[in-house]
């Protein structure tokens, strides 16, 4: 050890006894680390700024909002109205699937009308 670490680990001990660590905000919680190992390096930063800004890429965005209408079928007791947003919902998840460049097998099933109306046992 060189003298300068001898100098830190001596005022972080001392700092340790007078009690400045005790009571920080987050104490006795876990860590939250972030693994930012499938972002490429010179893309990093640009993500952790967007991601503390709370931006979401477009695609992200898409599912979300997808999601949250799916959620919001089981609550409509109207079937005209249920047929509306289902199409709102197709046409956002072909969005979706037009919008990646991934395999077919990953893109997003639509919702049909005559499979909910089974389910849902209405006619």
């Amino acid at each position: 050890m060189d003298i300068f670490s001898k100098i830190v680990e001596k005022k972080i001990g001392e700092a340790q006894e007078q009690g400045a660590f005790d009571n920080l905000p987050g104490s006795g919680e876990p860590l939250e680390i972030e693994d930012d190992s499938h972002v490429p390096d010179d893309l990093r930063l640009v993500h952790k700024i967007l991601k503390n800004a709370d931006c979401l890429p477009p695609e992200l965005q898409l599912r979300k909002e997808i999601r949250q209408m799916e959620d919001m079928l089981e609550s409509i007791p109207d079937e005209k109205e249920k047929y509306r947003q289902i199409k709102k919902i197709n046409y956002k998840i072909m969005q979706l699937n037009m919008m990646g460049k991934k395999s077919p097998l990953l893109e997003e099933t639509q919702v049909y009308y005559r499979k909910l109306v089974d389910k849902t046992g209405h006619k």
